[in-house]
């Protein structure tokens, strides 16, 4: 005779089969599995909020690499991304900006999706500097602004406005160290960002490449970039 731990663990079983195995049934056959890769291109985006307000861009006025005026509110109506680099970076700015250039291939054509690249070493990084270095990158975008002006908005931009660290630093190698994040603001100037496997928002988006890691922070910015364009 069988005991009744046994039986116990039948009738789980038999339970678990008639409340559970109908419905993942039916979620395979609907393709309704959830995914659990890093992708996660069904989540919606979040704000990021800081003391219970969604960050906003501030306002911001500087000269591109064709000395025109850019403001914030020239990047109203777009989805946009935002990084801080120097054109003489000997280190993780190229990798930033191949990355930012894959980018530009993939929505770079569109009316509605622009880039914001700040100099954080506006005294070399003159527009004719930036010029020069936008056609080495072959840049095609006319909403692929490379911005200098003065210093002192430049670091307020990224470390207060982006809380994005930028900063002179003589004894690193070009002599300016930061961090290499893309940031990804909706049409209205928001912040935006996907979350975590625990829930929390990502912030940024990293610029480099990951070592062991199939898809990479920029591979997921691109499918964020069409969420916010489609919204």
């Amino acid at each position: 005779m069988p005991s009744l731990k046994y039986i116990g663990l039948f009738l789980i079983i038999i339970i678990f089969g008639i409340l559970f195995v109908p419905k993942i049934i039916d979620r395979i056959n609907s393709n309704s599995v959830v995914d659990t890769s890093r992708s996660q291109s069904a989540e919606p985006l979040n704000y990021i909020v800081l003391i219970d307000k969604a960050k906003k861009v501030p306002s911001f006025v500087f000269e591109n690499q064709d000395r025109l005026l850019i403001s914030n509110e020239d990047f109203l109506g777009k989805v946009y991304v935002a990084e801080f680099f120097f054109t003489s970076c000997p280190s993780i700015c190229p990798i930033m900006n191949k990355n930012m250039k894959r980018i530009e291939d993939v929505y770079g054509a569109r009316t509605d999706f622009g880039i914001a690249s700040f100099t954080i070493d506006p005294e070399h990084d003159t527009p004719e500097v930036l010029k020069e270095y936008a056609e080495g990158y072959e840049v095609f975008s006319q909403n692929w602004h490379f911005l200098t002006g003065q210093k002192k908005e430049i670091y307020a931009l990224a470390n207060t406005g982006f809380n994005i660290f930028a900063s002179i630093n003589s004894k690193v190698e070009g002599g300016f160290e930061h961090q290499g994040y893309f940031a990804l603001i909706d049409k209205q100037g928001f912040i935006r960002s996907r979350t975590d496997e625990f829930g929390n928002p990502i912030v940024y988006y990293m610029g480099l490449d990951q070592e062991g890691v199939d898809v990479q922070d920029v591979d997921l910015l691109i499918e964020d970039i069409k969420k916010l364009l489609n919204e």
